[in-house]
């Protein structure tokens, strides 16, 4: 017995200095963390308990046969984080620069059926060279066999994916498959490279400018979060996973000592007298959550909404929020998409969604409209009428025409919509929709701005008053600003057991 423990102890030893002593130095000097020393950074201490260390691949070609593979190149396991279950895939950049073959593949497959089974978040950190050449379309195979997984856990637990090195070629299309995606400043991410897009297209791009982080929030929209380093996107992993459910089955974790849901008088004052003029939706976003807590996701990206998680009274909400200083608030392709897909996030893991809205309608253009603004933008409509949980929408200032109805609107099934003072709920604008109905008027009149502005003011009042909407029933009530946390803290408690039936079918047909 001694033997085989001594024997026992040297493999599991072999097996945690990976690549050996010299590539950890290499992957320490590139400012990077080794594969397990992601994993210990994430969970709980002494939690995490590896499974299939010594799973070893079958390939001899190439002079594969005789190759040290430590863990085949991923740890996987499971773990806790904050005392909630999670499993964990982490490919190891010091072996076999950690290139995904058949066993690497499947490792990190069995770690996603037993998080769907077990109704576990799964987490995969990503950083590898891409396929294992050697292995030819086994490795392919093995990608195939992640991807088609990566669906089956998709609306059934969270996934959230860390890229902190290199992911090549069909490595990133798992991570966009899941649900969030967090990327290092170091690492980079592309489906071909800058060699190949020179030979092809004869474009030059350095790998920084076609996979980096900046390229991947404010361009293509493809992450959610940019970290500093290892380090920084373990600690954002950790905070998104305070404000998720498990699964689809549970409720998001609830505080047990919530900030009171008292009045906010600083939200009073937080608007300009002029309603052209902007202001900081971001301000009032943390004055409405408890101890002024909000995690926005894809800050980079799409400027004119904001979404993100917060708390009110202890209960998670998803926020969705027009941004007047970028665009007026206008929606546009981009932003149309980044708030359906959080809506559709939100809905599939039982998170109230609320909605802020200031938006005068959606961003007019040649290139929008050649861009296929009419399908991009009817994927909110439908992402917010398809939606269950609670939605809770509060109009501050402009809501306009079809972005009106969009941004969560009574008749998208809205359960509880109040109106600030400001409200201005139409089809247009007053200086647009004047200008279209009383056309005439104004060119017939001696002093032609003089009577502009009355025709502005008597649209204003007949049409875009709050008062207007409510007396409709399209908004519950008209409230101070200051009451506005009190409003939906009430509101998210009375819709706590919010249940809704859907006609049943296999899924909707959301337009893409």
């Amino acid at each position: 017995m001694q033997q085989r423990l001594e024997e026992l102890r040297l493999a599991r030893k072999v097996l945690h200095e990976g690549g050996g002593a010299g590539r950890i130095a290499r992957q320490h000097d590139a400012g990077a963390l080794t594969a397990r020393e992601r994993i210990s950074e994430l969970v709980d201490r002494d939690s995490f308990v590896e499974r299939y260390g010594f799973a070893r691949h079958r390939c001899s070609e190439f002079g594969m046969g005789d190759k040290p593979m430590p863990a085949d190149g991923v740890v996987t396991g499971s773990a806790r984080v904050d005392g909630r279950i999670v499993h964990v895939a982490s490919q190891d950049f010091t072996v076999g620069g950690g290139a995904l073959g058949e066993v690497h593949g499947d490792k990190i497959v069995e770690i996603m059926k037993t998080s769907m089974r077990t109704g576990s978040p799964f987490i995969f950190i990503n950083d590898s060279g891409g396929a294992r050449i050697q292995e030819g379309i086994d490795s392919l195979s093995a990608y195939g066999r992640v991807f088609y997984h990566n669906t089956l856990l998709s609306g059934v637990v969270p996934q959230i994916s860390l890229i902190c090195g290199p992911c090549a070629g069909g490595a990133a299309y798992s991570p966009a498959m899941t649900d969030f995606v967090i990327q290092t400043r170091r690492a980079q991410m592309f489906i071909t490279g800058p060699q190949v897009i020179r030979q092809v297209t004869r474009e030059n791009v350095t790998a920084e400018q076609l996979g980096g982080p900046e390229a991947h929030m404010h361009y293509a929209g493809n992450i959610h979060f940019v970290a500093d380093d290892d380090r920084h996107a373990i600690s954002i992993c950790r905070t998104l996973l305070q404000y998720l459910p498990c699964n689809n089955v549970e409720d998001p974790p609830r505080v047990a000592n919530p900030e009171p849901a008292e009045r906010v008088e600083a939200l009073n004052t937080l608007l300009p007298d002029d309603p052209r003029r902007t202001y900081d939706m971001h301000r009032m976003i943390h004055l409405l959550m408890d101890y002024g807590d909000f995690l926005e996701v894809q800050a980079g990206f799409a400027g004119s909404i904001i979404v993100g998680f917060g708390r009110i009274n202890g209960r998670t909400v998803g926020t969705v929020a027009s941004n007047p200083a970028a665009k007026a608030g206008a929606l546009d392709i981009d932003s149309s998409d980044k708030a359906a897909r959080f809506v559709r996030f939100c809905n599939a893991f039982n998170i109230p969604i609320l909605t802020l809205v200031d938006t005068p309608g959606y961003f007019p253009g040649v290139k929008q409209e050649y861009g296929g603004i009419i399908r991009h933008g009817a994927k909110l409509l439908f992402s917010y009428s398809a939606a269950t949980v609670p939605k809770i929408t509060i109009v501050v200032r402009k809501a306009f025409g079809g972005a009106y109805v969009a941004m969560a609107s009574k008749d998208l099934g809205a359960d509880a919509v109040a109106a600030w003072p400001t409200a201005e709920i139409a089809v247009m604008g007053a200086e647009g929709a004047a200008e279209i109905i009383f056309r005439r008027e104004i060119a017939e009149a001696d002093d032609k701005a003089a009577r502009r502005g009355e025709l502005v003011d008597l649209y204003r009042r007949t049409f875009a008053s709050p008062f207007v909407a409510a007396g409709r029933r399209m908004v519950d009530d008209i409230i101070e600003p200051a009451e506005t946390r009190r409003f939906i803290a009430h509101a998210l408690s009375v819709l706590a057991t919010k249940r809704e039936l859907r006609p049943d079918k296999k899924h909707g047909l959301i337009p893409l």
